[in-house]
């Protein structure tokens, strides 16, 4: 299956389940693996804007917008989902985010 299709199963997907946010993710994870930063960012904030607590948008959102230039917003993305990540007591995922926040910081 080349990309073209595989976007247009996972867009087939979300509109058969509107309720699951894989889809969703997974549709940003195809345009990001191939180089379509800007519309797996539009994805990405979707996502995060109707499953905010589905804490797998977080890092590759924030990852997305750090190789977009947007630094300041990447680390707003990595604070909400440290946050989330916390609130659902996932302290993989916190301390992912956490590592990619500091390292940001660094290279600010």
């Amino acid at each position: 299956m080349n990309k073209t299709d595989r976007i247009a199963t996972f867009k087939i997907h979300i509109a058969q389940t509107p309720n699951d946010p894989f889809p969703r993710y997974a549709l940003a994870m195809e345009y990001r693996s191939t180089g379509q930063l800007d519309k797996a960012r539009l994805v990405f904030k979707d996502l995060a804007g109707q499953f905010p607590d589905y804490v797998p948008t977080y890092l590759l959102y924030g990852s997305t917008l750090v190789e977009l230039g947007e630094s300041v917003e990447a680390e707003e993305i990595f604070q909400r989902g440290i946050a989330v990540a916390g609130r659902k007591r996932d302290s993989h995922a916190r301390d992912e985010l956490q590592g990619a926040l500091e390292h940001l910081r660094a290279h600010m």
